[in-house]
């Protein structure tokens, strides 16, 4: 079995308004990933994913760059061990 982890990506700059978040659950699923996505309130993008870890570097990869209406300008990454509290992925 792959390496289950767990991923939490905080992603800053034009992130809202901009498909991020449709985007990213388009992405996470075609990667059979599992967590979700939800604007906050400061204006960041807020991205909790679990599966193999080949696939989370692989979303990490792609929230750098986000969808082609987004400007990222960091996205803070924290990996840890999966909770399996989610059951596919979602947007919130």
């Amino acid at each position: 079995m792959d390496d289950i982890r767990r991923v939490h990506l905080v992603v800053h700059g034009r992130v809202q308004g901009v498909f991020f978040r449709d985007s990213t659950w388009r992405t996470a699923s075609e990667l059979g990933l599992e967590g979700m996505v939800r604007n906050l309130m400061d204006g960041t993008v807020e991205i909790i994913a679990e599966g193999p870890k080949e696939s989370l570097e692989k979303l990490v990869g792609w929230a750098r760059q986000g969808p082609p209406a987004s400007v990222v300008e960091k996205v803070d990454v924290t990996y840890s061990e999966p909770t399996g509290e989610y059951l596919s992925f979602s947007i919130h």
